[in-house]
């Protein structure tokens, strides 16, 4: 599968490295920001599975910071601070924190707490039954797919191949991945099975095949679920 992605956001540039290193030897990928607006257009960009944000932030602070990503997504954010007072981890789990840990904090402690959150959000995800956007319904107990209220027919492997985009959406995936995870690793033919498959669910769900709002193209890497207008 393709590697959970964290976004460490930090000023101290000692403690990004030390927990990169340590979640990268865990088998993540890490992507890192040292000040508050840099944490928010990373996020962003980055769509991670998880954030690590620091309270005390040049720029904006780790409290507006969550306020603000609450907004737009719903990636799982550790907070950690430097203070004592109990109100500033009230106040981070009131604006939608997942958990918090205080400095100083052990890697092995931080990283207990990271696999214990995405493991929980890995059971919600598997467990969520329908995704649903304004235009685009994907009913994953029936097997269904709807755009504006139509059925849409979509054959098995087409459907495998949305459904498994679309619960991972923001995350790219390589052909060679969808082709091995779909097919298997027996399967003769080639990448090009994947390609055919996504141009044909293009064909069916977007409005405008040749410029897909849901079905991206990564150039160079393969394709991912675009979910900007997640209801």
């Amino acid at each position: 599968m393709a590697k959970e992605k964290i976004l460490v956001v930090d000023d101290e540039r000692n403690i990004v490295e030390l927990l990169k290193f340590n979640l990268e030897k865990e088998g993540y990928e890490v992507v890192t920001a040292y000040d508050g607006f840099e944490a928010v257009k990373m996020a962003k960009e980055e769509r991670p599975d998880l954030i690590i944000l620091d309270l005390m932030l040049p720029g904006q602070g780790g409290l507006e910071v969550c306020r603000i990503l609450r907004k737009e997504m719903k990636v799982p954010i550790i907070m950690a601070t430097a203070k004592g007072e109990e109100i500033d981890k009230i106040l981070g789990l009131e604006l939608g924190a997942d958990d918090y840990v205080t400095k100083p904090f052990s890697p092995r402690e931080l990283i207990a707490r990271v696999k214990a959150i995405l493991r929980r959000t890995s059971v919600r995800m598997e467990d969520q039954d329908e995704l649903a956007y304004k235009e685009l319904i994907i009913n994953l107990a029936r097997h269904e797919v709807r755009v504006k209220g139509d059925v849409i027919d979509l054959k098995p492997k087409e459907f495998e191949l949305l459904k498994l985009l679309a619960t991972n959406a923001g995350k790219v995936f390589t052909r060679d991945f969808l082709l091995e995870q779909l097919w298997g690793y027996d399967y003769l033919g080639d990448t090009r099975t994947v390609d055919v498959h996504v141009r044909r669910i293009r064909q069916k769900i977007e409005e405008d095949a040749a410029m897909p709002k849901y079905l991206k193209t990564v150039h160079g890497i393969g394709y991912k679920f675009q979910h900007d207008d997640r209801e």
